[in-house]
């Protein structure tokens, strides 16, 4: 009959194929109840596909098997697996190792979707490729993840991708439903009554009462699954008569109850043989049949099932609906589901899949059972190789339910609570904890016990009681274990940094205070060591007295070789963040940038793209100080696109300075109180002020500059208040503020001071000649060009040739003002500070001179990504190259070229090479 009432839902499919046909990639993904006709309208995408020449391939989620890592995904790729030796080698090893073909260190998860479409675009240039997901809310965590990340990623691969997901019903428990938020959709509601009474037509073989049908039809609500199903699962008498129409409910859950009804009626050794097919998730007809053969279950026993509509066997397990399948098995005796279990645990080869077998094993038994606890810990450890943090968490916790020793089971709830802690399900670990806290554990343990408590904690609610319960599990680490002991205590000063509040410098000193009690290290100080140390001597003795030792520990972390843990997090740079922001408060430029190109370096190496973003937003807001704007916007595009593609929460940093330094006031206002709404005062905040008192300087609103600085300088954070201080003291001599520009003048100095770097002291006689008159200021203010021009923040130095300019043309030195003007009016232009550059513009023709315009150049057609692009491209690397730095597929690199060269008016990479490019 085809599909009735979906003309407008089969035209969206058909133009999503069409146009991956013609190489615009796209992705859908249907929606809605069970039943409504999601996967009717896949096979529609199928068939439609195939008379175009389409490669299909597909996957299917499956709710009893979403502990497995990567088990969907395996599903999708395993007939492209003979394309894998031609991805490049990190790519390959991430895939293999997913997918356990290989042994190595644990994938990053997006370095897996890196190398799930490079695969997927490699098959799609020989023929164009629908991929079908089915069922995608069962699909396990770390499949949904790599294919929502493959799916925003998608551009020009001729690819189609095609997802259907059940809207949440009553207690269905679905995997990670939000992942393929934000996706294109298409939501299935029911057809019209008019094809409802078609289709209803249809499903019977004699004529149905009109009462009755028509309350079919309405309870049905247009569902195509519920007009073909509740006929057949009613007597005949029932539908003549009117008597019994199953009662108003939840459509899904009433076709559910109509397929166990109708597997009631059906002979016993059938009935089990349903319930063997549900309980196996795989869809292995050869392992069904081999532990069909161990409940001596016969051949003949499929029949009842199959002329019932509910079962077909052949090379594969197919139920007529994934419905079946749940109402089979959620419909058994609990001694049944045991028995059926069992059985595939015993059919289920140890040696081929040990996972699986454990996984049947442990449903097999009825109480605590070592032996069995112990091989689903193995499966974890298993899992956790992979990358599967999920299903190793789903592992061990299924292993603490089945110990029986009191200790192993603690031991075992800990491991539990860190996996979950790690693969993102923090408030579900809080209550494997309470059984690790009611069992018995070491003192090591019930250290790492408190420790995890902590992290937990400030992962979910940044409280301000966070340091606090950081400084006591160090304190009991301390005679345990001293690194950890060490890590912890940093653990808890990175906590006391980040929360911010009115109290900060207090609760910080009294962090630190506390700090100085850490064990020693246990052998040679690794860079986090020497962090510690430094971090500790300045919340306590101050910070001149701490550079020298911060300094040396900054050092270490640009030449540190990091070392991955179990979790795949490497040693030192966990805490590259943490040295970085130390290193722009002690004004150290050329550290920043070491730091922060080292953090993306070693993240793009590891594909570690959920430590990425961070990176790169932290790059990001370093190169707009360095006047390095246009590469600082394409980093925070990246940030950002990755951000989209792997689901995490969006860094709006760099965006923010960006928008400040642009001058583009709606943006940042919009940016700022995005930042800013939480309504608690934490770094982030500070240095979001911060960026607004630099468009207010920018802008010559010397009276909001004053108040948004100084409340970024009450937060005493790391970064925030050494690149606020200058801020404040211009807008608060500015605006006749003595007071409060020669307090943050003081503190200001006493950094410069500490420090001594080009940049600090350059700062300081810049700020100081703000205060000061005559010859004083014009020494100052070429002492303070001459050591800006010493270091690599050039937008510093071009604030002080305006400052310089400023106070010449009001000192009456015109000339020399125009000099200034002009030098600093051409350095804003070039780097792109408009708000700047109007003030020095403004200044310029207040002495008769009228700033020359900036001619547009044809690079400044292309977008933030092509200019990425075309700077790789220029460097010399190739098409593949390009695509595994950028997370892209070559064809979208190649297309993206073709956009370059016609917006320049090229036609080929050297002439590329030999371009000016922003």
């Amino acid at each position: 009959m085809g599909l009735l009432g979906r003309r407008a839902e089969q035209n969206v499919v058909d133009d999503l194929i069409t146009r991956a046909r013609a190489g615009r990639s796209g992705v859908l993904v249907v929606r809605g109840e069970a039943g409504i006709g999601k996967t009717a309208l896949l096979d529609h995408a199928r068939a439609f596909a195939l008379t175009s020449a389409f490669r299909v391939e597909a996957a299917t989620g499956v709710e009893s098997e979403s502990q497995f890592a990567f088990a969907g995904l395996h599903q999708l790729c395993a007939p492209l697996i003979d394309r894998i030796q031609a991805l490049p080698d990190p790519q390959r090893s991430a895939l293999g190792v997913a997918f356990g073909l290989r042994h190595g260190a644990p994938p990053d998860r997006f370095l897996v979707g890196l190398a799930v479409l490079s695969l997927l675009a490699d098959a799609a240039e020989e023929q164009p490729l629908l991929c079908l997901i089915d069922d995608a809310q069962w699909l396990d965590e770390a499949s949904s993840q790599v294919m929502a990340f493959v799916a925003r990623r998608l551009a020009a691969e001729r690819i189609a991708l095609l997802f259907a997901q059940r809207d949440p019903v009553g207690g269905d428990a679905q995997s990670d439903p939000a992942t393929l938020a934000g996706l294109p959709e298409l939501h299935l509601v029911g057809i019209g009554e008019e094809d409802s009474r078609t289709l209803l037509a249809s499903a019977l073989g004699a004529a149905l009462d009109e009462r009755v049908r028509e309350r079919i039809i309405a309870e049905s609500r247009g569902n195509p699954l519920a007009l073909l199903e509740l006929p057949r699962s009613s007597r005949s008498a029932q539908l003549a008569g009117g008597f019994q129409v199953p009662d108003l409910a939840d459509v899904p859950l009433r076709v559910e109850r109509s397929f166990t009804r109708r597997s009631s009626d059906l002979p016993a050794e059938t009935q089990l043989l349903l319930l063997l097919a549900a309980a196996e998730p795989t869809g292995d007809s050869s392992l069904v049949w081999r532990a069909a053969e161990r409940l001596e279950l016969a051949g003949h026993s499929l029949g009842p099932a199959e002329e019932a509509g509910l079962l077909d066997i052949d090379q594969h397990v197919r139920f007529r609906h994934p419905l079946v399948r749940s109402a089979v098995y959620r419909a058994a005796t609990a001694a049944d589901r045991r028995r059926v279990h069992a059985a595939l645990a015993d059919a289920t080869d140890a040696g081929v899949d040990p996972d699986r077998r454990a996984w049947h094993r442990a449903h097999a038994v009825k109480g605590p059972d070592e032996g069995v606890a112990a091989e689903l810990e193995r499966s974890a450890d298993r899992a956790r190789s992979r990358g599967g943090l999920s299903a190793a968490a789903a592992f061990l916790e299924q292993a603490t339910r089945l110990t029986p020793d009191d200790a192993d089971r603690a031991r075992r709830a800990l491991e539990a609570a860190h996996a979950k802690h790690v693969a993102g399900a923090s408030a579900a670990a809080l209550g494997l904890l309470d059984i690790a806290e009611a069992g018995r554990l070491d003192d090591l343990g019930r250290a790492r016990l408190e420790l995890l408590r902590v992290r937990i904690a400030f992962h979910l609610t940044r409280g301000d009681d966070v340091p606090e319960m950081a400084l006591a599990a160090a304190r009991r680490l301390a005679p345990l274990n001293a690194r950890i002991s060490r890590e912890t205590y940093l653990d808890a000063i990175e906590a006391a940094t980040l929360i911010g509040g009115r109290d900060h410098a207090r609760r910080l000193a009294t962090v630190a205070d506390s700090a100085r009690a850490a064990p020693p290290p246990p052998a040679s100080p690794e860079p986090a060591d020497l962090l510690l140390d430094g971090l500790v001597v300045m919340f306590t003795r101050g910070y001149e007295a701490s550079v020298a030792d911060l300094r040396v520990a900054l050092e270490a972390f640009c030449h540190d070789r990091p070392r991955p843990d179990r979790a795949g997090r490497g040693g030192s740079d966990r805490w590259l963040w943490l040295a970085s922001r130390t290193a722009a408060a002690l004004f150290e430029d050329d550290l920043i940038h070491l730091l922060d190109e080292r953090n993306v370096r070693l993240a793009r190496e590891a594909g570690a793209f959920a430590a990425l973003p961070a990176a790169l937003v932290s790059l990001s807001s370093t190169l707009v100080l360095t006047g390095e704007f246009a590469r600082a916007t394409e980093l925070a595009a990246e940030a950002a696109a990755i951000t989209v593609a792997t689901g995490a929460a969006p860094l709006r940093y760099a965006e923010l300075f960006l928008a400040a330094w642009h001058g583009d006031q709606a943006r940042a206002t919009e940016l700022h109180t995005a930042i800013t709404g939480t309504g608690r005062r934490s770094v982030e905040v500070a240095l979001a002020d911060y960026a607004l008192a630099v468009l207010s300087n920018g802008m010559g609103n010397y009276s909001e500059a004053s108040e948004v600085a100084a409340r970024a300088c009450e937060s005493d954070s790391l970064t925030s208040v050494s690149l606020t201080l200058p801020e404040l003291v211009e807008a608060a001599s500015r605006n006749g503020d003595t007071e409060q520009a020669a307090g943050a003048m003081a503190a200001l100095s006493a950094r410069a001071q500490g420090s001594g770097t080009a940049w600090a002291l350059g700062l300081e006689a810049r700020s100081r000649a703000l205060l000061t008159t005559a010859d004083a200021a014009d020494r100052l203010y070429r002492e303070a060009i001459e050591m800006l021009s010493t270091c690599r923040v050039v937008t510093d130095l071009a604030r002080a040739h305006l400052v310089y300019g400023e106070w010449l043309r009001r000192e009456g030195h015109r000339q020399d003002a125009r000099r200034e003007l002009r030098a600093a009016h051409d350095l804003f232009v070039s780097i792109g500070a408009v708000a700047f550059a109007g003030r020095a513009a403004r200044e310029l023709r207040a002495t008769g001179e009228h700033p020359r315009k900036r001619s547009a150049e044809r690079t400044d057609a292309l977008t933030a990504s092509e200019v990425q692009i075309a700077r790789l491209v220029a460097t010399g690397a190739t098409s593949r190259e390009v695509a595994a730095q950028l997370f892209l597929s070559s064809r979208t690199v190649d297309a993206h070229l073709r956009n370059i060269f016609r917006k320049l008016g090229i036609t080929s990479r050297r002439q590329l090479r030999e371009m000016t490019l922003p």
